[in-house]
């Protein structure tokens, strides 16, 4: 084989073409960033993907507020339970 000529020059652009064809390709199927032309990053787009995103963001807000909320009455509770028996009559009547 001449290793000079041009079919070497071609197999060589052709291996190399091909090694990039198949790391794209592996690379999408499994959902990584593809690079682009002007090496940035091309994400895979899914909307439904997105949509459980915000979905599940705006359930993790409301539980977080729920939760601070049940800390506040706990913490109500917890005093209620600890401080002596008048004081805690009046804040119940208080609490009327």
């Amino acid at each position: 084989m001449n290793w000079g000529g041009p079919g070497f020059v071609l197999a060589i652009i052709a291996i190399s073409t091909a090694g990039w064809l198949i790391s794209t390709w592996i690379r999408a199927k499994h959902g990584y960033p593809i690079e682009n032309e002007w090496k940035g990053m091309s994400h895979r787009g899914d909307a439904e993907a997105d949509r459980k995103i915000e979905l599940l963001s705006s359930e993790n807000e409301r539980l977080t507020g729920q939760i601070s909320r049940l800390e506040e009455r706990i913490a109500v509770l917890e005093r209620i339970a600890t401080d002596p028996a008048e004081r805690t009559a009046r804040d119940i009547d208080a609490l009327r």
